[in-house]
């Protein structure tokens, strides 16, 4: 076994052994208790078996010292490097920049794979493999598409609070994203992947906060500043009262607005907006005993206006986010992998090839980057509906969450879970609250019951576009319908079983729009509330163009 000895003095003046043995070369800290007296810091000492370098020496000329592993890696064949300590690996990883026969990194220390690092194996075009205790799953996809196989150790990928609360888990995320959540306090491992995601993140604008913690807060600002990000919006939700706090905010929004850019903002919960406002309506009434009846009703006026008012804002704030991640995000990547995948479901499925669909709206596939349970997008002429489309594992989730999978109540568009995204059913099922005071959601379907609406021409066309395809539907039925299902039908057994169904639904009509629907023919159905809650409306279209 041969074997040769190098030590480098690093900055904090350990020494670092480096040898050679079956065909690996090592690196390692020198494990003796020997001394570094000052004299040598700052000398360069040759002998017979030992090289020691101070750490100027070392920067000033790490040229040198690349070349002569490239010469110690030829001259023993050695094709892998082993790295004790993974502070090593930065170091190590710059020395070996011409080191091309060593194609292997293995780090020793079980302790999780760096951004740097990560960074600098793929710097390093002749590394293939690299065996580490643990790394991210974005660095996996990062290394995997740079061409290098990666090992780990521990079985267990681990994720940070901070990376599992924002949906971190692939590259493309991380580097798209524009909105993030923090709670405070920040673990050890959540301010490391927080500096590693500033790190790779391009297009970031608002951070929310759960609380305020003012050392917290400032810690935050302070790696913002580290990192050069400007022009951000931290939102911190709670629900402020002390006038001391909320001077230390204004302070502090003052200096980092007119310093870095950096503004901050308080968003109350709407429950104490709710609970507040009702105090002070109350406050209000008593002291006016004889308009206590106007006051009541002026009190429930305003109580639903603000809780309108908070629902338009809500949604409102969400549509601008996903027009923002529309447009920022180069869609290529995720059009590819998702069509790959399709293409591989369909050959495990013996599917014919020309039956294959491909994704081609950019826009909504720009939109899987927050959330993959997108599958289209609906227009109604001549109301407020303009909207992704939703599909969870059931009915129920998007009732009560938003597109951003955060609780509303406003909930969201969804199709039936029962329906599919990709290939249309014969009738397929789109649902939405009827938001009537604040017009979100459905909540101006309502104007298609009206004759000034369902007889302009115009009106009776809805768009309603896949990943994959863009489709126009023509009106055939509007009706409102006691609470019931039968309209709901997603299978039928044959064309005679659908005939039946579209009579059904037909006759129903408040209107005869005269438009036929063949046995062939597909559908589409919006279904909300009505008559606060003790009827469904309803409308049925027949596709028309795709």
């Amino acid at each position: 076994m041969s074997r040769y000895v190098i030590i480098l003095v690093v900055n904090n003046v350990k020494k670092i052994l480096i040898s050679i043995a079956n065909n690996c070369i090592i690196f390692s800290y020198k494990t003796n208790n020997s001394t570094i007296s000052n004299e040598l810091i700052n000398t360069n000492i040759i002998s017979n078996n030992e090289l020691i370098f101070s750490d100027i020496y070392m920067k000033d000329n790490a040229k040198i010292l690349s070349s002569f592993i490239k010469e110690l890696s030829i001259q023993y064949n050695t094709n892998k490097a082993i790295i004790s300590k993974i502070e090593l690996a930065p170091l190590v990883l710059t020395l070996l920049k011409k080191a091309t026969s060593i194609t292997d990194v293995e780090i020793k220390e079980d302790e999780p794979l760096t951004y740097t690092i990560c960074e600098l194996l793929i710097s390093l075009n002749h590394i293939k493999n690299i065996n580490c205790y643990t790394l991210q799953p974005f660095m996996i996809e990062l290394l995997d598409k740079n061409g290098i196989t990666c090992t780990s150790r521990c079985e267990i990928l681990y994720l940070s609070n901070f990376m599992e609360t924002n949906n971190l888990l692939r590259y493309s995320n991380i580097y798209y994203k524009t909105n993030i959540r923090i709670t405070f306090p920040l673990s050890l491992e959540d301010l490391k992947d927080f500096e590693e995601f500033l790190q790779i993140n391009k297009y970031l604008k608002v951070i929310h906060i759960n609380r305020l913690i003012n050392n917290e807060l400032e810690n935050l600002v302070n790696i913002l500043i580290k990192h050069n990000r400007h022009n951000l919006k931290i939102v911190i939700h709670e629900n402020i009262t002390d006038e001391k706090t909320a001077e230390y905010l204004r302070n502090k929004n003052k200096s980092y607005k007119k310093k870095y850019k950096i503004y901050l903002s308080l968003e109350y919960t709407k429950e104490y907006l709710d609970k507040n406002i009702f105090k002070q309506a109350l406050t209000n009434t008593l002291k006016v005993c004889g308009l206590i009846v106007s006051s009541l009703v002026i009190l429930v006026v305003t109580y639903i206006g603000i809780s309108n008012y908070v629902s338009l804002k809500q949604v409102n704030a969400i549509k601008e986010d996903l027009a923002e991640v529309i447009e920022v995000t180069d869609p290529t990547e995720i059009i590819e992998e998702k069509n790959e995948e399709n293409k591989a479901e369909a050959e495990e499925n013996d599917t014919p090839i020309e039956d294959i669909k491909l994704i081609t709206n950019t826009n909504l596939a720009s939109l899987l980057t927050i959330n993959e349970d997108v599958v289209g997008e609906l227009k109604v002429n001549n109301t407020n509906v303009d909207y992704p489309v939703v599909q969870a594992d059931d009915n129920d989730y998007y009732l009560d969450h938003s597109i951003n999978k955060e609780n509303n109540a406003n909930g969201w568009i969804f199709l039936d879970f029962r329906n599919d995204s990709m290939n249309l059913d014969k009738n397929n099922i789109i649902y939405g609250h009827n938001m009537y005071y604040s017009g979100v959601m459905f909540g101006t379907l309502y104007k298609t019951a009206n004759s000034s609406w369902y007889t302009n021409p115009d009106n009776q066309i809805i768009t309603y576009n896949t990943l994959y395809e863009n489709m126009e539907f023509r009106i055939f039925s509007i009706y409102r319908v006691p609470d019931t299902n039968d309209y709901l039908r997603v299978y039928f057994d044959d064309d005679n079983d659908f005939l039946g169904f579209i009579d059904m639904i037909t006759k129903r009509s408040i209107y005869n729009f005269n438009v036929p629907v063949n046995a062939d023919d597909k559908i589409i159905t919006l279904s909300t509330c009505s008559n606060n809650g003790t009827k469904r409306l309803v409308i049925h279209a027949v596709l028309i163009n795709e």
